[in-house]
């Protein structure tokens, strides 16, 4: 009996995946920044005179914001400039590029390290399912244990990078039990299509992509591993300017009621998450009810802090940052008001009436 040849698969898969190279603030890697002026529907500028500057990703908050109508009556202009990750987005509010930017729960305690001026305004709370170490259908591997000596392709910086650590302490490893290869997701792909990593550390729709596609299985996952949490992060030069203040709580209240929408109106939200991306829908839908439809607007707490010093805590004990940090002295809690404690339970999906 003839054996099928895989060869042809993974560059099938490759490029099926590569539009997500651009996706979510949670990997680490080099920008590919452009801008773009959003105003009240259909792109048009908002009314006044005051500009902010919003970092994003392709398929993130411009996307989600336009499909809730949330762009709808602007007081004043967005300037959009787009990133392929957290790490330097955070680098544009830094240097006094950007004004707020969304990033996943691992980037602001690498630039924190590094030194950069951030501020850490707003929070949003979701499952970590999406959070995975994956493995060939073909592997032998049963539980993460098993992991020890095996080499594991991961995003330096990314979510999955502290996901992977904390999931090999869950099962009695150390992080230099394992054999890291640090690849952005791309390079991660086509060496685990390829059989030469052992298993993958990464995120959705990374994971929903790698399970429709039936080339792989997870492992483990995040849930009750990593905090499951993603933040808004703000220039602390625009939150001394009363204007951008107003115009900063007004946009976080925007993001708020549009990540609602989603909740609401998941099947809508994957369709345009796909044609934004190049998603396919399916996956885009397998990512929003797994990870991105689960998200709740919470308060940046004590609870909020408390865990993200332990992955601080953990990145400087292993010397991947320079410094220990107090993670408290990179948070604004002044946008709070009445949002839910961080340890509110993420939503369910629920299907779309």
């Amino acid at each position: 009996m003839r054996r099928p040849r895989p060869a042809p698969a993974a560059p099938a898969l490759a490029t099926l995946l590569l539009p997500l190279a651009l996706l979510l603030a949670a990997c680490s890697g080099t920008s590919s920044a452009g801008t773009s002026i959003g105003g009240g529907g259909g792109g048009t500028d908002g009314k006044g005179s005051l500009t902010l500057n919003v970092g994003d990703q392709k398929g993130g908050s411009e996307a989600v914001l336009r499909a809730a109508g949330e762009l709808d009556d602007l007081d004043y202009k967005i300037r959009w400039s787009t990133f392929t990750s957290g790490p330097p987005l955070l680098e544009a509010i830094n240097a006094k590029a950007v004004d707020i930017g969304g990033v996943g729960n691992t980037p602001p305690v690498f630039a924190a390290g590094a030194g950069s001026k951030i501020s850490v305004v707003a929070a949003s709370h979701g499952t970590a399912a999406g959070d995975t170490i994956l493995v060939p259908n073909s592997s032998a591997l049963k539980k993460t244990r098993e992991l020890k000596g095996r080499s594991v392709a991961v995003a330096q910086g990314s979510s999955a990078h502290f996901q992977l650590i904390a999931s090999l302490k869950k099962a009695g490893l150390g992080f230099e039990d394992v054999d890291v290869k640090y690849l952005q997701p791309a390079d991660a792909l086509a060496a685990f299509t390829s059989g030469k990593v052992d298993a993958w550390a990464v995120w959705d729709p990374y994971t929903s992509q790698v399970l429709r596609g039936k080339k792989g299985r997870v492992l483990t996952d995040g849930d009750g591993v990593v905090n499951g949490l993603a933040f808004q992060a703000a220039a602390p030069g625009a939150l001394k300017d009363k204007k951008k203040t107003a115009a900063i709580s007004d946009y976080l209240k925007r993001l708020r009621r549009a990540q609602d929408w989603v909740h609401k109106h998941p099947e809508a939200w994957a369709k345009v998450w796909a044609k934004d991306t190049g998603l396919p829908y399916e996956v885009a839908l397998d990512a929003v009810k797994r990870t991105n439809g689960t998200r709740v607007t919470v308060a940046v707490d004590k609870n909020v802090v408390r865990s993200e010093q332990e992955i601080a805590d953990t990145f400087a004990e292993l010397k991947l940052i320079p410094r220990r940090i107090d993670f408290g002295d990179f948070v604004d809690t002044r946008f709070n008001g009445d949002l839910p404690p961080s340890t509110t339970k993420p939503r369910t999906y629920r299907k779309e009436s």
